[in-house]
């Protein structure tokens, strides 16, 4: 962590910022040493280690105030509170806990960058924690990088995440989500980004926007926060990414999939060929003011839609510097980071599963089922009479286009050669229908996780895919299913 004293912090959140001053008349109290230096930041009393600063965060099911006192059991330098808690331990008296975390979260973003910090955000409906973790991959061998783990992409989980900045770390990849319009733009003004990627806009909280067209104004807000310095990779097949283009001052680097974007600034892909194991295959070009070239690269990644993850990403390490040559190689060694996200395990008697369990919308949906249904194919010569299933959880916060979007999805599976479905959730029901009416047989609703275990009788050879959103939490179905007693 960047060095911080409880006296800075108490410093800076005692100064009035503009408008609205919601840190202003901030106390200190408790036994209190102000020269004592803060070694990390959490929110969690669990986490805390001698010297953490905890951040006591009022919430729907936990209160961080009823632990202020594990904190500085635990050697908390400081409790970060919004009304004082009993105790002698170090406390500051803050209105407004977790925007204060977000003025701390400034103020070390703005220390780091006077040494050469440098700041990539991606924001997308889908694909973000996977272009992450490529971002990330490609610029950990140029200089010191740190990313979020998992899919800390919150006005709480971005600021644990540049907690974990050092004076030497050299890149900060954020990860930005939104559940309303503005969201972004307070990340932004947290994480100042130098390169802005938008991945696509699709239905994925559609629930919460109200409309597509809100998340598009939502996401564009990543661009719009660049200077003229800035660098903005925007998805061209993507007509509502791509018409961010007008709202930035920064330059702009197209970013595209299968065909050349036509474009001054522009990285993209071609001759895209899958594997067996579903690995894609690509020639990836560059054809930028500061680089040229033309590679090949074979994804360790699971599934055709990681093509424009890896190429958004290209353009991104482009823009700060990291060699063609150097990019090609790397996409290619890069490996999958975050768990439960098209995750493949294989059963010793052949079963395979894809556990993709993490999160879903439509889109992702469709992705998933897609590479499911090529790895299938990819194993028939193998295992002739082996099935491909779809356990198929909720899509959540999709709103009034829900019960539609399930039986889109529904229907999806059944067209792309899904033999078994077993639906779990609420919409369980709607998925098996629309599936019936698509002409598959096998279609089976279950009400959670445990009844859909019972239904999943994989056999030799079979091929599995788990996904839902996150609520579900269906990963105990994948790993039910690998550790099921193997059938002859």
């Amino acid at each position: 962590m960047i060095e911080l004293t409880t006296g800075e912090v108490a410093d800076l959140l005692s100064e009035p910022t503009a408008g609205a001053s919601p840190e202003s008349g901030s106390s200190l109290s408790g036994t209190v040493d102000r020269a004592r230096v803060i070694t990390d930041l959490t929110v969690d009393s669990r986490t805390v280690k001698p010297g953490s600063l905890f951040v006591a965060l009022p919430g729907e099911r936990v209160d961080g105030h009823d632990f202020v006192a594990t904190a500085w059991a635990a050697g908390a330098a400081l409790a970060l509170v919004e009304h004082p808690v009993d105790g002698d331990g170090p406390q500051l008296v803050v209105p407004a806990p977790l925007l204060a975390l977000g003025r701390i979260t400034r103020h070390l973003v703005d220390k780091s960058r006077a040494d050469g910090l440098r700041v990539v955000a991606i924001t997308g409906s889908q694909g973000k924690t996977s272009c992450k973790d490529l971002v990330a991959q490609l610029l950990e061998p140029t200089a010191p990088t740190i990313a979020p783990l998992g899919n800390l992409n919150t006005e709480i989980g971005v600021p644990l995440t540049v907690a974990r900045v050092e004076p030497q770390t050299r890149f900060l990849v954020a990860e930005h989500g939104a559940r309303g319009v503005g969201h972004i733009a307070y990340l932004c003004e947290l994480t100042p980004p130098d390169v802005s990627v938008v991945l696509n806009v699709g239905s994925a909280h559609v629930g919460e926007f109200g409309s597509v067209e809100a998340i598009a104004q939502t996401k564009g807000e990543l661009v719009e926060a660049l200077t003229e310095d800035g660098t903005a990779v925007l998805t061209a097949d993507d007509p509502l990414v791509w018409a961010m283009r007008d709202r930035t001052k920064g330059r702009v680097i197209a970013a595209g999939v299968g065909h050349d974007p036509g474009t001054d600034r522009a990285v993209w892909a071609t001759r895209l060929s899958g594997d067996r194991a579903g690995h894609y295959g690509f020639t990836l070009h560059a054809r930028l003011p500061e680089t040229e070239g033309d590679g090949q690269v074979r994804l360790r990644m699971i599934g055709r839609h990681q093509v424009g993850n890896a190429v958004s990403a290209a353009a991104a390490a482009l823009a700060v510097g990291v060699p063609f040559p150097d990019v090609v190689e790397r996409l290619s060694a890069a490996e999958p980071r975050s768990r439960f996200r098209m995750e493949l395990s294989e059963r010793s008697d052949g079963v395979l599963v894809l556990n993709d369990a993490y999160n879903a919308n439509p889109e992702s949906m469709r992705a998933a089922i897609d590479a499911l249904t090529e790895l299938a194919a990819g194993r028939a010569q193998q295992w002739p009479d082996a099935r491909v299933w779809a356990v198929l959880g909720d899509m959540l916060e999709l709103g009034e286009v829900a019960d539609s979007e399930h039986r889109a999805i529904g229907r999806y599976a059944a067209q792309r050669g899904v033999q078994r479905l077993i639906g779990v959730g609420e919409y369980g029901p709607v998925y098996v229908g629309a599936a019936r009416k698509a002409g598959l047989a096998e279609a089976t609703a279950a009400t959670d996780a445990d009844e859909a275990v019972q239904l999943v009788e994989a056999e030799p050879g079979d091929t599995v895919l788990v996904k839902a959103s996150r609520g579900l939490a269906l990963d105990v179905v994948a790993d039910a299913i690998l550790t099921a007693e193997e059938r002859p």
